[in-house]
């Protein structure tokens, strides 16, 4: 098995895993069972999206194609004029 995809949260994890079940390659989230296991503190690194080890390649171009991309490190930057006021 190799890992795929680490994913942030379930949503993530299992729209990787659904976009490879639907290429025809089996795919497991693993970790899923931890989620619950902080209450309602956040787990990082925890979700992993595994596929056999010769479907690799074919799974890195599916994963590149999702596009999930990272979200920014900082919600507030400093571009944003905006950010933290309500609507007058």
């Amino acid at each position: 098995m190799h890992v795929i995809y680490q994913a942030d949260n379930l949503f993530d994890a299992h729209l990787v895993k659904h976009a490879l079940e639907d290429a025809g390659i089996p795919a497991f989230v693993f970790g899923e069972s931890l989620l619950g296991g902080m209450g309602e503190l956040p787990l990082f690194a925890v979700l992993r999206v595994c596929v056999p080890d010769l479907a690799r390649p074919e799974a890195d171009d599916i994963v590149a194609r999702l596009d999930l991309g990272t979200a920014p490190d900082d919600p507030i930057f400093d571009g944003d004029e905006s950010a933290g006021l309500l609507p007058a």
